[in-house]
């Protein structure tokens, strides 16, 4: 009673945190919909209406059609911005900000946008810290190392120091990076010490360009930017849902750092420069013409009643009815900071003028740019922001607002790259401190720019980012400086490495991208919608039909299931894939199963004369096992799939896993419960039908006696998976064999030109011929090609496209522009290097393999049987080889794509996971009777077995089947390749569940009794 008391307590518990927590992302959506709307009759206002600039005509709708959606986005955001921290919801308890943090997140596939996966590139940094050596002997053993690296999972600075031992044997290291170690290194120093020199210079460069890759990304003003990094791969994955503009993001994060340092503009300096732009701003927003006339930076005149949120709320309306503003627009959004006054008395200003709120910086850069404003100031000012903290609640809410000066060439006077060593350190009074030292060059400039700012603050800047403004104590003309302050160690450390990232250039290289496109976005939560309603429906529906009033337990079951798994996946942070909503249509079809298993083995009791209450304690007691051994293993494939990490799936493993463990909460001890709750009552479920009380009565099929038939299928299945691996082949998707791929929208049906097509492209890509599949329909295209897969650059992305483009001119309308194909015609893209693609087929293959292994360990320490694992191995590769077979004979003959990539190696493992879930179920009867079946055959045990779990083997891969099979039609082009796979899964792992695993136990235990342990010692004594 205790236990059903702590079920009930967490069934409940489950419930409200699932719906308290799936109550953020309606809240979120709710409020954005209100701004877009909001954004929308802003738009319609102030560009369509009749008094607008533009008239609302159609051909005037088309014409501006771009540019609206560009100023709605726009708006949408400003509104967005500045209502962060508005309270929403329900009784107005939670701000839009914190329920945006906590709402469940689309991935890229499913709202559009971009996902790139970056190596920092650590054959830069060693060059570098080997002052750019000559040496052939460390030029070669580099470049022999970074060729090494394409194909191995080794970091490179242990292949560097392995390749160059192995061309110099007797060269020492010490020499070619004692010069710009500054002393860290002498030139006597062993190898092992340069070894683990450079390995710490790697992790601190990829800290830095980690460190700097957030803050440029924070820089989109993207709402949920996500950010992985591996260290031991050096290597960078980020997903930018949302981002439209791929160049800039190509071209931007690829970008080495560009750390430099200014004089500083105090407020003293330019505070009747801000007076006077505040006047001319706030006469123009109150309709006072300005001769100079007001322009933004693309010199196209604002109107000022068109600029949302720049009234004031102490707004006042004249004698005109003209909206006018006494409050100064500019003044009313800088927080400033008052000078102070140091220990002897001098007045002291800070190096920022001020605190400007996050949601205000976008309306303040407008003001700053119009030329009314700008002109106020001095030519070489530049306005900058300080870094944003987000684990500081008061950096979150306001950032640092600084006007630096600059050369009148607009740059720098000194730069980064000449700072030879920086790091935290502790001055005479143990205060936290940073000390930097400069190379010959930097400590001229340096010398001189500390001597004019004596008591006046220097902004160190990083990628526009001012990280720190000091003030000068003393003038430093020896180039090694102590910069102090109310710095925390961290915030010193985060400072040093910001310094060294000037003289450590590890650039980052684009090494895999995916664009997916809004329209491809909509798609995928379309179909992965419709697949899993459908879905639902017919296993609520099948569960009614088959076990009458029980299927009502299976389906409250299963209903809890998904909102716990959804619940849970939005509590924890994750991100909701396309391959994540294939997840929860296949934990639709797997969740029953654990019901299955219990209903069917209570129909077994209830057919032998047991009572109701006997029968079901009965049939959940002897299911324990069963249900437990079958969801490890497809548990263990799960976990394989989760750890090794293969990139779009990982979010399809994260899912199933959550949704095995809370199906076994659910189907064991939640349906105990409801069914104990009902049985309280005097009353019971029925189990039986009309349709499931005759199908498979009293079932004695012999299905041993057939064995060898299946042997020779089974050979027949070797001997084609063989020559299917080495001789027929299989199309390989762009993830495994690198390249480019395109999925281009027509205005017409145009695969009955894919030749023609093929031709033209061929032409543009330099002899280089693509693969042009049909995707969805036939006015869509997936284009596929290794054109300057292996050239380097920031624009070769976007001369592929051009090539393409060019390509595609003749089956597009006239007179297209790129932009407009770029915009209305390309619907996504993937890029990967030819080093990343033999990571991840590496990466398959080694999944693959220990999946299997992990299995049959599992099964020998279960059985204690080496013969029940033998039968395993045997069944497992039987159902991968006919996957295979059926992936390379059919790649051209069915209408869809059939490939090899990281969706297909989900589904194997997911397949193995499967067939494991039937054979165990199989074993475990084998067991159970080997144990109440004295004197019989094995033969005997094992036919009984099988047919005596052959409604729950039907039952379960039906479930598993039909929701694929609803995934595969409904699903989308994303899943299409993953669930035709498994349905090819679910078949023969049904087939070799009951012909191949079974039958094996006989053929090797002719003279040997089956069980385990203390039962097979006594069946034969």
């Amino acid at each position: 009673m205790q236990l059903k008391g702590l079920v009930r307590f967490f069934a409940i518990a489950l419930i409200l945190i699932c719906i308290y927590q799936l109550s953020f992302t309606w809240f979120v959506h709710s409020h954005e919909s209100s701004m877009d709307a909001r954004a929308d009759n802003w738009v319609s206002r102030n560009y369509l209406s009749p008094q607008a600039k533009y008239p609302s005509s159609a051909e005037s709708r088309a014409l501006y059609a771009d540019t609206l959606k560009q100023v709605k986005d726009s708006v949408t955001k400003h509104y967005l911005d500045s209502t962060k921290d508005s309270k929403i919801g329900l009784f107005s308890l939670v701000t839009y900000r914190s329920a945006k943090d906590k709402e469940l997140m689309l991935g890229l596939d499913l709202q559009g946008g971009m996902s790139v996966t970056l190596a920092v590139g650590l054959d830069e940094l060693i060059r570098s810290l080997s002052n750019y050596s000559k040496d052939p002997f460390f030029v070669k053993a580099l470049d022999s190392a970074v060729a090494r690296k394409a194909t191995s999972g080794a970091d490179l600075i242990s292949l560097f120091t392995t390749e160059y031992k192995r061309i110099n044997p007797s060269g020492a290291l010490a020499p070619i990076f004692a010069a710009r170690s500054n002393s860290k290194i002498k030139f006597t120093s062993s190898d092992a010490a340069v070894t683990s020199y450079l390995q710490d210079q790697a992790n601190e460069a990829f800290k830095n360009t980690l460190r700097i890759m957030r803050t440029r990304i924070d820089g989109f003003g993207l709402s949920s930017p996500n950010i992985n990094s591996d260290p031991a791969k050096a290597i960078i994955s980020v997903e930018l849902a949302g981002v439209t503009d791929h160049e800039r993001v190509r071209n931007y994060l690829q970008s080495t750092a560009n750390l430099q340092f200014f004089d500083v503009y105090t407020i003293d300096q330019v505070y009747t420069s801000f007076q006077a732009a505040d006047k001319a701003v706030q006469d123009y927003l109150n309709g006072i013409k300005d001769t100079s006339g007001a322009k933004d930076s693309t010199g196209k005149t604002i109107t000022a009643a068109k600029s949302p949120g720049t009234a004031s709320s102490t707004a006042k309306t004249d004698t005109a009815g003209k909206s006018k503003t006494n409050e100064a627009p500019i003044a009313r959004l800088i927080q400033t900071i008052p000078p102070s006054k140091d220990k002897n008395g001098n007045v002291v200003y800070s190096g920022a003028l001020g605190f400007v709120p996050i949601k205000d910086t976008g309306l303040l850069n407008r003001y700053l740019k119009m030329d009314i404003a700008r002109s106020k100031f001095p030519a070489n000012a530049k306005f900058l922001y300080g870094k944003v903290d987000q684990e500081d609640p008061k950096s979150r809410n306001a950032v640092a607002f600084y006007v630096i000066k600059t050369l009148d060439n607009g740059q720098a006077e000194l730069e980064g790259d000449h700072v030879s060593d920086a790091k935290q350190d502790f001055d005479e009074q143990g205060r936290v401190d940073i000390r930097m030292a400069m190379d010959p060059v930097g400590t001229n400039l340096w010398g001189r720019m500390t001597t004019r700012n004596v008591k006046r603050p220097v902004a160190i800047v990083l990628d526009n980012v001012v990280y720190s403004a000091p003030n000068v104590v003393d003038p430093i003309t020896t180039g090694n400086t102590s910069i102090t302050g109310s710095y925390t160690v961290k915030e010193a450390q985060d400072l040093s490495e910001i310094l060294m990232s000037g003289k450590l250039p590890a650039p980052a290289k684009i090494v895999q991208e995916q664009i997916v496109g809004p329209t491809l976005g909509k798609a995928a939560v379309h179909g992965g919608a419709l697949a899993f309603g459908i879905s639902f429906l017919v296993i609520f529906l099948l569960m009614l039909l088959y076990y009458n009033t029980g299927g009502w337990v299976a389906n409250i079951a299963l209903i809890l299931n998904l909102l716990f798994t959804i619940g849970v996946l939005s509590a924890m942070g994750f991100t909701l894939t396309a391959p994540g909503i294939a997840g929860l249509v296949l934990t639709v079809g797997m969740a029953v199963d654990t019901n299955v298993i219990i209903f069917e083995r209570i129909k077994e009791e209830l057919t032998r004369g047991k009572s109701y209450q006997i029968a079901v304690n009965d049939g959940y007691r002897r299911s324990l096992a069963p249900v437990l051994d079958a969801h490890v293993t497809t548990l263990l494939t799960a976990i394989i799939l989760a750890s090794f990490g293969l990139g779009p799936v990982l979010g399809f493993a994260t899912t199933q896993i959550i949704g095995i463990l809370l199906s076994l909460f659910c189907g064991i001890l939640v349906s105990r419960l409801i069914t104990d709750w009902y049985t309280n009552k005097n009353r019971h479920f029925e189990y039986f039908t009309g349709i499931s009380r005759k199908v498979f009565k009293h079932a004695a099929y012999k299905f041993i006696e057939y064995r060898k038939i299946a042997y020779g299928i089974s050979v027949v299945v070797l001997l084609m998976g063989l020559y299917a691996i080495f001789f027929n082949g299989f199309n390989e998707g762009v993830e495994f064999k690198g390249g480019r791929s395109y999925t281009i929208r027509f205005d017409k049906a145009v695969a009955q030109n894919q030749d023609a097509i093929a031709d033209d492209l061929k032409k543009q890509f330099d002899g280089e011929a693509p693969v042009i599949k049909t995707v969805d329909n036939a006015d869509q295209l997936n284009i596929t090609t290794a054109y300057l897969i292996n050239k380097n650059g920031k624009n070769v992305d976007s001369t592929v496209e051009t090539h393409l483009y060019q390509g595609l001119k003749n089956y597009l309308p006239q007179d297209l522009s790129y932009a407009e194909f770029a915009t209305k015609y390309f619907q996504g893209s993937q890029t990967v290097q030819p080093s990343i693609s033999d990571d991840l087929k590496n990466g398959a293959k080694e999944a693959t393999i220990f999946a299997l292994i992990i299995i049959c360990l599992y099964i020998f320490i279960r059985f204690r049987d080496w013969r029940y694992s033998l039968g395993t191995i045997v069944s497992l590769l039987h159902d991968v080889f006919v996957t295979l077979i059926v992936f390379s004979f059919f790649k051209n003959i069915v209408p869809f794509p059939l490939e090899i990539d990281q969706h297909f190696i989900a589904a194997i493992l997911t397949v193995i996971g499967f067939s494991m879930n039937d054979t165990v179920i199989v074993y475990d009867r084998i067991r159970e009777n080997s144990r109440l079946m004295k004197g019989a055959t094995n033969a005997a045990i094992i036919n009984k077995s099988v047919n005596d779990t052959l409604s729950r083997t039907v039952m379960t891969s039906l479930t598993v089947f039909l929701t694929i099979l609803i995934l595969f039609i409904f699903g989308g082009e994303v899943t299409r390749g993953f669930a035709f796979a498994m349905l090819v899964g679910v078949i023969t792992g049904t087939y070799s569940s009951i012909f191949v695993a079974a039958p094996i136990l006989v053929d090797f235990a002719k003279t040997k009794a089956l069980g385990s342990g203390e039962d097979r010692k006594k069946r034969l004594q």
